[in-house]
């Protein structure tokens, strides 16, 4: 039965992964034979299960040859089986929200031997891309941009005169979070458009998952704190009781659905005042129901595709992440984002040296220590705790921590208005997420004239994820702003001793932007950028002074004597690149004919 509202997920596959010899590749006769969704049109629900639990061992293995997200993919398996099944993709239009969760998606339209290429250069994106694929109908990579775009095709599906109209998008419950996806529910509901909403709920809210957030909150629960706590409590009626009112406010198509769903509750009822939120929003609400079982899912999602409604519906999905993958269920953070690694322990293959430590923990490192003497610092994070290294801070400074979710607009003015008060704010954002809260930044923070301090990470090329996180724009839609102070660290020591410098402004805001990646570690400062080691070590953060603002240094003088002379201006992680460049740039002439300066 439904207890206190919430689903009790069936036990998975779960699959031998404990093993001391690694696992070879299994053989999968089900998946074998599809190539395209049309291939799973006729399969009855025991084939589809037969072929979920091959396809899931199948993004194991794949992924563990590549790297990439993997939890999120394991735990949608059964429902992008069921998609695909239901639904009539590519006219259908199935939009992923984010689309890390997508694997599963990407193997069963076409593209399951390609995945050796994923996340490399001219290979498989590791998120949906309209130029892969005509069944990756929307592009994606940030969140909260599905249901927006699902209503759009929806709406231009009715006006072009399309014979069927099916949009559905797949939304998870940290996704949900950002305000974008409730601006597009306000106006579906407002604009009575025929849609579906997919609500994945895993209980992970902020990324990487398994970290502690706001205030050292485990994120856990569906939409928010507040619509996790309605999900999880006896708000939720019994089913059996929301059966009855059930049948006086649902279309009667609708109601059939509703009985086809072993265990739900709707539309948060509140004792006797209605429902709330999702039917507030102009939304029929089902759910919830058990995201891994094809028995129930599968009559549900038919019903709502041959459904006459032209009301949009949400479904409410309960699904675990890491799904069926033991390794990935016992580990802190569900293996979101993995390298290599073994698919019999799941251990990650690491290198055999300790590298350097990397530029987020640099930044995690000297936040503490600035913190330690000044107790007005403050971190911020949109959901990335552990990607920006917020956590480390956290775990010492609990009540100076702020997860506000998938919120960057929010997260720039909140900023901003702890400075009001006289608080140091350091919002860490990755750079191309900070493009969402780009209006907030000119005005609430430049034009005021408020030291926020913005911490961009990834800024520069990423690699892996591709051209929807690069933070290759920053530069550009910050440098034309007035009165903002922005750095760029090449090595590690130059990022304490920035953030340092920020830590010191206190009359504008000012910008430390930093690539992904490790330092240069105690040998690489001493030898490439000739720093003085007596100790042979990297100095701490709390050994190093600010930077003088506007004033840059030599690295590397041109001979007074040659003939040309050319200078090279480095700025932030190029400046090894430069040094390379300023060697070739001389070997090109003859001795003493070119000399380089690099600064």
């Amino acid at each position: 039965g439904l207890a206190r509202g919430r689903v009790g997920l069936r036990v998975g596959p779960r699959m031998k992964s404990d093993g001391e010899e690694p696992l070879v590749k299994k053989p999968k006769p089900t998946l074998d034979k599809v190539n395209l969704p049309s291939d799973i049109k006729g399969m009855s629900i025991e084939q589809l299960k037969k072929l979920s639990d091959e396809l899931r061992w199948e993004v194991i293995e794949a992924v563990s040859q590549t790297g990439g997200h993997l939890s999120s993919s394991l735990g949608v398996v059964e429902l992008t089986v069921a998609l695909h099944h239901v639904f009539d993709a590519p006219t259908d239009k199935i939009i992923w929200d984010v689309a890390h969760q997508a694997y599963p998606h990407k193997m069963l339209t076409g593209r399951r031997a390609r995945f050796p290429t994923l996340r490399q250069w001219g290979g498989l994106s590791g998120f949906t891309k309209r130029t892969e694929s005509e069944y990756d109908c929307f592009g994606a990579g940030h969140s909260s941009t599905s249901i927006s775009a699902a209503l759009g095709m929806s709406v231009g599906k009715e006006l072009t005169g399309q014979p069927t109209n099916n949009c559905i998008a797949i939304i998870g419950d940290g996704a949900i979070t950002g305000g974008m996806a409730y601006e597009a529910m306000n106006h579906a509901g407002y604009q009575n458009q025929r849609m579906i909403v997919v609500l994945n709920e895993n209980g992970q809210v902020s990324l990487p998952t398994g970290t502690p957030s706001a205030a050292g909150v485990q994120p856990v629960g569906a939409l928010s704190g507040t619509t996790s706590r309605m999900l999880a409590s006896r708000q939720f009626q019994d089913a059996r009781e929301v059966a009855k009112r059930v049948s006086k406010v649902l279309p009667e198509d609708l109601q059939r659905i509703a009985r086809k769903v072993d265990e739900f509750g709707r539309g948060f009822v509140s004792g006797e005042e209605g429902a709330v939120l999702f039917e507030e929003l102009g939304f029929y609400y089902l759910g919830p129901i058990d995201g891994h079982d094809l028995d129930n899912l599968i009559p549900i999602l038919e019903e709502l595709r041959e459904s006459k409604s032209t009301k949009p519906v949400l479904l409410h999905v309960k699904t675990e992440k890491g799904y069926g993958y033991a390794p990935a269920l016992k580990a802190s953070d569900r293996m979101h984002g993995v390298g290599k690694f073994n698919v019999a322990t799941g251990k990650q293959l690491l290198p055999s040296h300790s590298p350097p430590d990397t530029y987020t923990k640099t930044f995690a490192n000297t936040l503490c220590e600035l913190a330690r003497v000044d107790p007005t610092v403050c971190g911020i994070t949109a959901a990335m705790p552990g990607g920006t290294g917020i956590d480390i801070f956290g775990k010492k400074f609990p009540k100076r921590t702020f997860d506000v979710g998938i919120a960057e607009q929010h997260a720039v003015t909140f900023a901003a208005g702890m400075a009001v008060e006289g608080l140091k704010p350091f919002c860490a954002i990755y750079s191309t997420f900070l493009q969402r809260g780009y209006d907030q930044v000119v005005h609430d923070a430049v034009l005021q004239k408020l030291p926020v301090r913005f911490i961009l990470d990834r800024a520069g090329l990423v690699g892996n994820d591709g051209p929807t996180h690069h933070g290759c724009f920053d530069l550009a839609y910050m440098g034309c702003l007035p009165g903002l102070v922005i750095m760029a660290p090449s090595d590690e020591v130059e990022l304490m001793r920035m953030l340092r410098t920020a830590h010191e402004i206190n009359d504008m805001p000012s910008v430390v932007r930093y690539p992904r990646g490790n330092g240069y570690g105690a040998e690489g400062l001493q030898k490439v950028f000739g720093y003085e080691l007596p100790e042979g070590r990297v100095p701490t953060p709390a050994e190093v002074t600010s930077v003088p603002i506007g004033q840059g240094r030599i690295m590397r003088n041109a001979d007074p004597a040659s003939k040309k002379k050319v200078a090279i201006l480095s700025l932030g992680g190029r400046l090894v690149e430069s040094l390379r460049a300023a060697k070739l740039i001389e070997a090109e002439g003859s001795e003493g004919e070119i000399g380089v300066t690099v600064a």
